[in-house]
């Protein structure tokens, strides 16, 4: 079942008697120990949402702090390591669509350690042609820009 959420009252108006449920509690007809208990409730409920919103408050306070502290560090440190990686790696264009990594690997290892082969593709997993290749060593880099061109 759907239910009505109306965001201007004017929309829909109900006389009490037809919003009253079946085993609703007509407070005007309710003993005094039902008021307090409604009360209690009430009271507990107030201090439930206090305390979350207390908490809610601490975990911001804390997330800034951790973020203040971590994200100049640790995006200082990614950023040196991309670099890093990148010093060991080279762009390799016109890949054959057929070529697997393991290929490519093999083409280049008279260059030295090849640590990982990425060849890039589309959404669909189709090859796009090209790939990077990254090395243990960034000496090799040299030896494979001497590779331009060849098959």
């Amino acid at each position: 079942h759907f239910i009505g959420v109306y965001a201007n009252p004017l929309y829909h108006r109900e006389t009490e008697s037809e919003t009253m449920m079946e085993g609703d509690v007509d407070m005007a007809g309710a003993d005094n120990g039902d008021v307090m208990e409604l009360d209690d409730m009430k009271k507990r409920l107030k201090e439930m949402e206090d305390e979350a919103a207390a908490l809610r408050e601490m975990q911001a306070k804390v997330e800034k702090e951790m973020g203040a502290v971590q994200d100049p560090a640790t995006a200082t440190a990614t950023q040196a390591n991309r670099e890093e990686v990148d010093s060991r790696s080279v762009f390799v264009g016109n890949v054959d669509y057929s070529c697997t990594p393991e290929e490519v690997q093999q083409h280049f290892e008279s260059c030295g350690t090849v640590n990982r082969v990425t060849i890039r593709t589309n959404k669909y997993g189709q090859p796009k042609g090209y790939a990077y290749v990254e090395f243990v060593e960034p000496e090799a880099v040299q030896e494979a820009l001497l590779l331009n061109e060849s098959e």
